[in-house]
């Protein structure tokens, strides 16, 4: 009997093209399923944005959170701590008992702050009373609360400081004439807070120690330092 031989089938030598399904594809984290619901997979939460109370639970909750984040850094007072649970939403009600309750444990300590204000702005910046008082004005404190605090520099102090100022900046104004080197000191000044009467007898009463180190005098006696005021 003869047999009939074939020759063995070969592949197709074009480009193969793969016959498997493509790869089904994966849920997005934080997308909701279909129906607005979301998956409950713990570790791929839904984030949806909401109101305040859904944070952590309730209104007081979130609060709470956001005072003691924002006084880590540094202390606040009671007004700057208001003013940033307004702008996250807090609703006022919450708002209040949480701060009340600060205010209590000493959390919140207004006088305290002031007066750690006043030491440090005074000391570092050299600000006189008139600014220091507007700074924490800006800052919320009760004018009471303020005026105790700034009571701390008396005359000397504010004299001091005003000395030290001048003799630091004069220092870089050897090349100036006595008339544009007060004029300049005396703006300085009054953006410190310091009054034209004291500026312009602390700024005479360098330029006469230093004697003048070759500055001019010229039109100086007739020089008006209020109005060199800003």
């Amino acid at each position: 009997m003869l047999r009939l031989l074939l020759p063995p089938t070969s592949e197709p030598t074009g480009d193969r093209r793969s016959i498997d399904p493509p790869p089904r594809p994966r849920p997005r984290p934080g997308r909701a399923a279909a129906g607005g619901l979301g998956h409950d997979d713990p570790l791929n939460p839904d984030v949806v944005p909401g109101p305040p109370e859904d944070e952590l639970g309730d209104p007081e909750s979130v609060a709470r959170g956001i005072c003691l984040r924002a006084l880590t850094g540094a202390p606040k007072t009671r007004q700057q701590l208001t003013d940033l649970l307004v702008q996250r939403g807090v609703p006022d009600d919450a708002a209040e008992t949480v701060l009340d309750r600060f205010v209590e444990v000493g959390l919140i300590d207004d006088a305290a702050f002031a007066r750690a204000w006043v030491s440090s702005r005074q000391a570092g910046r050299g600000l006189a009373r008139r600014a220091l008082s507007a700074e924490l004005r800006a800052k919320g404190v009760e004018p009471e609360v303020a005026a105790e605090a700034v009571s701390e520099v008396d005359d000397e102090d504010e004299r001091a400081a005003a000395r030290r100022l001048v003799e630091r900046r004069m220092r870089a104004m050897h090349r100036l004439d006595r008339v544009t080197a007060t004029r300049r000191l005396m703006g300085m000044l009054a953006r410190k807070g310091y009054n034209g009467g004291l500026a312009a007898a602390v700024i005479r009463e360098a330029f006469d120690s230093a004697g003048s180190d070759g500055m001019s005098d010229d039109g100086f006696e007739d020089l008006d330092e209020d109005g060199l005021l800003p």
